[in-house]
């Protein structure tokens, strides 16, 4: 129970953290307005959550 509360707490940290950046840091960031950068930011996520789940099935697949 104690791992699951941590982890929470981690979570909602980071969550906090970020929320502070995208606030008071992103307005001071020059990105144009582009299709690219826009795919970009869109489909970013995307890719790294794929990338973790494969490494995550690697690892898995090899024990």
């Amino acid at each position: 129970m104690e791992n699951q509360l941590g982890l929470v707490l981690k979570l909602l940290l980071l969550s906090a953290l970020l929320s502070l950046l995208i606030k008071y840091a992103a307005p001071n960031l020059s990105i144009p307005a582009t299709a690219t950068n826009a795919l970009i930011i869109i489909l970013l996520p995307i890719v790294i959550i794929a990338i973790a789940l494969l490494w995550r099935f690697q690892a898995q697949k090899q024990n």
